[in-house]
């Protein structure tokens, strides 16, 4: 019977703590609304500036004009809401935690709350550019490319996503490591397959050109490496107090 209302209780923390994630993500959906059609503008504008000189993106579905703004709207409120929703998952687990354990809560949301932005930051700044003028390249002289807004976003999302989570790594390694699942030993051993596997991911989420491979493969490993490198340092410091 305890074991029961110990699970119904869990259950109910759990809804409460997606409500509340939600709502987070809800307020700030509401407060972008005014502003859909200026963010879906500043989205295209990578996109935009590969096309050629007074062509314009076009939508094909009778609703698409203003679904397409709702949906990149949410989607920059989720990430605006991101910390609420990751300290509410943080939150659920932590109390089946050790103290030690509870204190990486904050550094944790923190960072990885920064490098998610920092993952979609280097996909729109430095990434589409590359990818769009490589694809406009390619287009016949007798084709005037147009890309559907519906599309164009499906494309965005996936890429956004992709280099989001890849820049979410180095705390990926950090909490295996300090979770006790991997040693950085057997981590750093496996350093080829690691590298093997960034270029194989990166081939499958990436359009079919080597540079926007490589811009996502080469990030990958380099916070891997990073990742190595805190959680080295923070298993020496851990030592180091342990002895004192």
């Amino acid at each position: 019977m305890e074991a029961q209302d110990s699970f119904i209780s869990h259950l109910i923390e759990l809804r409460n703590r997606l409500i509340r994630a939600g709502l987070a993500i809800l307020v700030a959906f509401l407060c972008l609304m005014p502003w859909a059609g200026d963010i879906y503008d500043l989205l295209a504008h990578p996109m935009m500036a590969a096309l050629p000189e007074g062509t314009k993106m076009i939508a094909t579905g009778v609703v698409t004009p203003f679904m397409v703004p709702v949906k990149v709207t949410l989607m920059v409120a989720f990430v605006l809401a991101l910390p609420v929703v990751l300290y509410q998952a943080w939150a659920f687990v932590a109390p089946g935690l050790y103290a030690h354990e509870r204190r990486f809560a904050l550094p944790m949301i923190v960072g990885s709350t920064l490098l998610f932005a920092m993952g979609m930051a280097f996909c729109y700044f430095f990434v589409f550019g590359t990818v769009f003028s490589f694809i406009t390249s390619f287009a016949p002289k007798s084709i005037t490319p147009a890309p559907d807004i519906d599309q164009y976003l499906s494309f965005v999302m996936t890429m956004f996503l992709a280099f989001g989570v890849t820049f979410e790594v180095p705390v990926v390694v950090i909490l295996l490591v300090k979770t006790g699942l991997v040693t950085i030993e057997q981590l750093s051993r496996a350093r080829r397959y690691i590298i093997v596997g960034a270029f194989v991911v990166a081939a499958v989420v990436t359009p079919p050109d080597v540079t926007s491979q490589v811009m996502l493969a080469v990030p990958m490993c380099l916070l891997f490496e990073a990742g190595l490198l805190i959680a080295r340092l923070m298993q020496k410091r851990s030592v180091a107090a342990g002895s004192s």
